[in-house]
């Protein structure tokens, strides 16, 4: 415990660890920010580097997140079900991508409620078979507002503290 203390008293501990945090689905930059700024970055060092944690998993999931599926399917029957539901999940997202176009995916990445987020996104455009040089921007988008949301907030909390 005492050297996880040791490197998070760091620069480079604190970056690092806003910025792997923002990487992780569910937690993504809602948990990130509001971490970073309790470590000692700023409420624009967190969003920055939390941004930016946050879309590293996209262009993958985008890319493999479908062969992924393929492989779970064929494994187990527990992995197929795990597949099928997070493929449910994403299709049942298709309709705000379909009044909306685009600008859903905007939303629904923006959104910071859980079952939204950049993991969401990219999964439903995977799933939906949307175009990488679309999708990529839009979820970048919606990261970039929800990034500008959850920072106000967490100032909103802290500045109320102090």
């Amino acid at each position: 415990m005492e050297t996880i203390t040791q490197f998070v008293s760091t620069e480079f501990g604190r970056y690092l660890t806003t910025f792997l945090t923002a990487m992780l689905p569910v937690v993504e930059l809602r948990g990130a920010i509001p971490l970073g700024v309790s470590l000692g970055l700023s409420h624009i060092q967190s969003m920055l580097t939390s941004c930016i944690g946050n879309m590293v998993p996209v262009p993958f999931i985008i890319l493999f997140v479908r062969q992924l599926f393929d492989w779970m399917k064929k494994r187990s029957e527990r992995l197929s079900a795990f597949a099928k539901r997070l493929e449910e999940r994403a299709y049942s997202k298709r309709d705000i991508i379909k009044k909306w176009q685009l600008f859903g995916l905007v939303i629904l990445v923006a959104i910071p409620l859980p079952g939204t987020g950049a993991w969401t996104g990219a999964l439903v455009a995977a799933v939906l078979n949307l175009r990488k040089r679309v999708a990529i921007p839009a979820i970048l988008l919606g990261v970039i507002i929800a990034g500008v949301l959850v920072t106000g907030i967490t100032f909103g909390f802290t500045s109320i503290l102090h």
